[in-house]
């Protein structure tokens, strides 16, 4: 199979009749060989009886059903566990990914030799307060803090190869993170695209402020989990080891002074007390480390690592 096509949905019913015909024509243009995962994320609308609808007039049409609202990255996880195509497409459902984009992005995945391609809306429809400025700001904070430089990270149409996203895991809120998990997950060669935006034609946005936060708070997630998941005694015994130096040779030299000068009671000062805290800190991250790096070495996927290739 050519492509899968993998579309996360929340209350879109009138959109996906006509995101399907959009689709069917692309595909039957350009001849490929296809399946179209649909993902409802627990619409309270009548999106499941669309899909129902739409699986009945094409055999070529895969439905999951969410018992409730679990997320855009919950979707695309199990879209990925679904997928059988050697490339997957992922796009929304709100009709403002383009399908007629999917040819251009098989040929620049297979031209570059990619692992993924990410679409780059270079022309936005969205409000410029709520969505593009600060979208700007999102893609510049994440660049920097991962290294993977893309000017849409978040864009919802992406083209990727099937180990690729039958290598990583999706969760929480990190579909926003894909390419970061995939260079984390040894597939670097991540290329953009630019790709048409349109203006929403039914409903409204599913994301809010909080989305921000959220964003922020699961890229550090990321980044700290991909350096140290397998090694957390780098991180928490280094900077323990620091603090635990600092306080007992703040408390050597109090003692020093005490000792020789007799001027003061030592905890009258408040170098003691920041010598105190450095040791109490320093020896409860030492600890934290030490109980991580046990939990990391009994884990069962503690040896799982990507072969890319085995020769015996």
């Amino acid at each position: 199979m050519d492509l899968t096509v993998v579309i996360p949905l929340f209350n879109e019913e009138e959109s996906l009749p006509e995101l399907l015909s959009w689709i069917e024509r692309v595909m039957q243009t350009h001849q490929f060989s296809y399946e179209i995962i649909m993902i409802d994320d627990g619409s309270k609308d009548r999106s499941w009886e669309v899909v129902q609808q739409l699986r009945a007039a094409n055999a070529n049409v895969k439905g999951i059903r969410f018992q409730r609202n679990y997320g855009k990255s919950a979707a695309l996880n199990e879209g990925f566990k679904m997928a059988k195509g050697d490339y997957i497409i992922t796009m929304d459902a709100d009709l403002q990914d383009s399908p007629d984009e999917i040819p251009s992005l098989l040929k620049t995945i297979r031209d570059g030799n990619f692992d993924l391609v990410s679409g780059w809306k270079k022309k936005r429809y969205d409000n410029a307060l709520t969505k593009n400025i600060p979208s700007k700001l999102y893609n510049y904070v994440t660049g920097k803090m991962s290294g993977v430089k893309l000017h849409d990270m978040n864009c919802g149409l992406k083209i990727y190869r099937r180990k690729v996203v039958k290598s990583i895991e999706v969760y929480g809120e990190m579909h926003r993170y894909i390419p970061v998990l995939s260079k984390w997950a040894g597939f670097t060669r991540i290329g953009e695209k630019p790709v048409t935006h349109q203006a929403r034609k039914y409903g409204v946005s599913k994301f809010g402020w909080e989305r921000f936060i959220n964003g922020f708070l699961d890229l550090t997630s990321i980044l700290f989990v991909s350096r140290y998941g397998k090694r957390p005694m780098h991180f928490f015994g280094l900077w323990g080891t620091i603090l635990f130096i600092i306080g007992f040779g703040i408390a050597l030299y109090l003692s020093y002074t005490k000792i020789f000068h007799q001027a003061y009671f030592m905890t009258s000062r408040p170098l003691f007390y920041f010598g105190l805290t450095a040791l109490i800190m320093g020896t409860q991250l030492f600890l934290a480390g030490f109980l991580g790096e046990l939990i990391s070495r009994n884990s069962a996927d503690r040896n799982n690592y990507l072969i890319e290739e085995k020769l015996e």
